[in-house]
C-alpha cells in the first residue's frame, strides 16, 4: 500500500545510520539509514576529518595513511558492493590527500588490523557485515592501536560525521586504483601476515606434513577458503576437504539461512561432506574469516559433538600455555603473562590462570575492549598470549589485536594433529581432561526478544531496585554483584567495578553459578550467560538447569512481561 511504501520512505530519510563502536550496519539500499554510496562518503569523510584534527592537536606532520579491505557482499538490484564502498573510501582519503592503502580482492578482516599494527597505519577499514543477514552491509572501523575503536574515538567521530555531511567532491570510484594517493599492499602484508603467523604459532612444521588427520572446511559462502588454505600450506598440514557448495565468496548465501557457523543448520553441508569423506574434525569461518567454529565426528562417524565458543577458547588456551611454558622451561614467575576473555564468557579460563600461576582479566563484552586491552598491557611490557569471546572469536598469540579465525584454524587444526598424533587422543577427549582437572564449566546462554524498550528498562530497574541489590534469587543466595552502570562492585573493598560503564548485570552466587544479563547492542534482545562450575558433569548441569529456570522467570518475569522464553 502507499502508506506503508511512505512510512517506509520516511524511515529511512528521517533517521541516520547511526555511528557506534562497531562503525556502521545495516540493509544496503537508498536512504539515509541505509549502507550506501552516500552514507560511506560521509563515514569516511568524518573519519578522516577527525584524524586530521588528532595530527594536529599532537603537532604530528607524518601524513595520514589507511588501511581499507572489502568482502564480496553485494545488492545488484541498487548497484551497491563491498567493493564499491571500499573504493569510494579510498576516493575520499586521495581527495584529501591521505594514503589510502586499499586491498585488491576480497579480502579477509584480519588482515587490515594486521596491517595496522606492523604498518604503524593511523586507521583501518573494512567494509564487511561478517555474519549478518545478506541484504546488509558494514563500514569497521580500526584505529592506530590495531584494535576496533572504542570510546572516545566513536563519539568523536559520529560527530565529525555529523560535521562532514556534504560530499567534498564528485567522487570516481571506477578509476581511484589508478591515483598514485591509493596504494596497493595486498602482496606484501597479505605474505607478512602469513609469514608472521606462522613463526609465531606453528610449532610443529615437520610433523604437521606426517598428520593422518582429515578435516572438512567451509568458508560459509565466505572470503575464508583461499586463506585458510594458505594458512594450512605454511603449516606443512595436508589439505583440507572443502565444501564444495560453500567455497567461493557468493553474496546470496544460497545454502544458509544465515551466514553464522553458530546458528542451527550452518553446519549441516560441511558436516555431510565429513562422513562422505571421512574426516574426523570440521572447521568454518565466517564469511569475513574473523571468527571460528569447530566439530568433531567420532571414529564410526555418527556422533558429533559441535564446540562452544568457551570450548574452543580453553582448547586454544589450554594449547598456548603449554607451549609457551614449553619454550620459557626456567621461568617462574608469570605476574607479566595474560589472557584475557569478555565479561560474558566462561570463567573456566579464570580457573584455568589461577591453577596455572599466570594473569586473567575480563574485559566489557566486544574484541574491540580485549583488543585495546591487550595493547595497553604489551605497552606495560606484558605480554597476552590469548583472547577469546564465547562467540566464537580468537586471538591467538599477538600477532593480531582483533579476532581471527584463519590464525585459529590453522592452531586448531595443528593442535588436533598433535593430540591425535602424541596422545591417541580426540579434541574432545582432551577437552574432558581439561574438565577433569580444572572442573565442568557448564552454561545456558540464550536471549528474550522485546521491541518495548519499556519494558527492557523495567527489568533491569527492578533488579537494580534503586541500589538496594537483592540478596537472594529463588532460594539460591548472591555472594556478590557488580552493576557496571552504575559502577557498583561488592566483590571489591572500595565497592567500585574496574571495568567502563555499560549496562550489564552481573550475579555471583555461593554455589559459584554467574548469571550475566545486558542488552544487545545490535538487536531487540536482553542477553543472558549462565554458568555453573562443578566436578561431576551430571550434577553440574542438573544444577545449571534447575537454576536457569529459576533465573530466567525471577529477574526477566517472562510471563507478566509477555516475553517468549527459552528453558532448559
Amino acid at each position: 500500500s502507499s502508506s506503508s511504501s511512505s512510512s517506509s520512505n520516511s524511515c529511512r530519510l528521517l533517521t541516520r545510520l547511526e555511528f557506534g563502536t562497531a562503525g556502521l550496519r545495516g540493509p544496503m539500499g537508498g536512504g539515509f539509514n541505509r549502507m550506501n554510496d552516500l552514507t560511506v562518503i560521509q563515514a569516511t569523510q568524518g573519519l578522516v576529518a577527525y584524524l586530521k584534527e588528532v595530527k594536529k592537536n599532537c603537532h604530528e606532520s607524518k601524513s595520514i595513511s589507511i588501511a581499507i579491505a572489502y568482502d564480496h557482499r553485494a545488492s545488484p538490484q541498487h548497484d551497491l558492493s563491498s567493493k564499491r564502498f571500499a573504493q569510494l573510501a579510498a576516493c575520499v582519503c586521495a581527495f584529501a590527500e591521505v594514503e589510502a592503502h586499499l586491498f585488491r580482492g576480497f579480502t579477509c578482516t584480519p588482515l587490515v588490523p594486521f596491517m595496522v599494527k606492523h604498518k604503524a597505519m593511523d586507521a583501518g577499514i573494512v567494509v564487511t557485515a561478517s555474519h549478518n543477514p545478506k541484504q546488509d552491509n558494514g563500514f569497521k572501523v580500526y584505529w592506530s592501536t590495531g584494535s576496533q575503536i572504542v570510546p572516545p574515538h566513536d563519539v568523536n567521530i559520529k560527530n565529525s560525521i555529523d560535521a562532514n555531511l556534504k560530499p567534498w567532491a564528485k567522487y570516481e570510484p571506477d578509476s581511484i586504483e589508478a591515483n598514485p594517493m591509493c596504494k596497493d599492499p595486498t602482496e606484501q602484508i597479505t605474505s607478512l601476515y602469513f609469514e608472521s603467523i606462522t613463526k609465531a604459532l606453528c610449532r610443529y612444521p615437520s610433523l604437521n606434513g606426517k598428520s593422518d588427520l582429515k578435516i572438512a572446511y567451509t568458508a560459509m559462502h565466505g572470503v575464508g577458503e583461499r586463506f585458510i588454505r594458505r594458512a594450512f600450506k605454511d603449516f606443512n598440514l595436508p589439505p583440507f576437504v572443502a565444501v564444495k557448495q560453500q567455497g567461493s565468496p557468493d553474496p546470496t548465501f544460497p545454502t544458509v539461512a544465515f551466514p553464522n557457523p553458530e546458528e542451527k543448520g550452518a553446519l549441516d553441508l560441511a558436516l555431510k561432506t565429513a562422513k562422505e569423506n571421512g574426516c574426523s574434525l570440521v572447521l568454518a569461518n565466517d564469511p569475513d574469516a574473523d571468527r571460528l567454529a569447530a566439530a568433531e565426528l567420532d571414529a564410526n562417524n555418527d556422533t558429533i559433538h559441535s564446540f562452544t565458543g568457551n570450548e574452543i577458547g580453553i582448547l586454544l588456551a589450554d594449547w598456548q600455555w603449554r607451549h609457551f611454558k614449553r619454550a620459557n622451561p626456567s621461568m617462574t614467575d608469570y605476574s607479566n603473562i595474560y589472557m584475557l576473555n569478555s565479561t560474558v564468557s566462561s570463567k573456566m579460563l579464570r580457573a584455568y590462570a589461577q591453577a596455572e600461576g599466570f594473569q586473567y582479566m575480563d574485559t566489557l563484552t566486544g574484541f574491540k575492549w580485549m583488543g585495546n586491552t591487550a595493547y595497553q598491557l604489551a605497552k606495560e611490557g606484558k605480554s597476552v598470549l590469548f583472547m577469546f569471546e564465547e562467540a566464537i572469536g580468537y586471538a591467538v598469540g599477538d600477532v593480531v589485536l582483533d579476532k581471527d579465525g584463519v590464525s585459529a584454524g590453522a592452531v586448531f587444526a595443528e593442535m588436533a594433529a598433535s593430540l591425535r598424533r602424541e596422545h591417541k587422543k580426540t579434541v574432545h577427549q582432551h577437552l574432558d581432561s581439561l574438565y577433569t582437572r580444572v572442573g565442568y564449566f557448564l552454561s545456558h546462554n540464550h536471549y528474550v526478544r522485546s521491541n518495548d524498550q519499556k519494558i527492557m528498562g523495567a527489568i533491569f530497574d527492578r533488579l537494580r531496585n534503586g541500589g538496594k541489590y537483592w540478596f537472594k534469587c529463588g532460594d539460591y543466595v548472591i555472594k556478590s554483584i557488580r552493576d557496571l552502570a552504575t559502577g557498583f562492585d561488592s566483590s571489591r573493598k572500595d565497592q567500585k567495578a574496574i571495568l567502563p560503564k555499560s549496562n550489564v548485570l552481573t550475579y555471583e552466587f555461593t554455589n559459584g553459578c554467574v548469571i550475566t544479563l545486558r542488552p544487545s547492542g545490535t538487536e531487540p534482545k536482553l542477553k543472558y550467560y549462565i554458568e555453573h562450575a562443578g566436578n561431576d558433569p551430571g550434577c553440574t548441569l542438573k544444577e545449571l538447569h534447575s537454576m536457569a529456570r529459576v533465573l530466567i522467570m525471577e529477574m526477566l518475569q517472562p510471563i507478566k512481561n509477555g516475553l517468549k522464553y527459552h528453558l532448559p
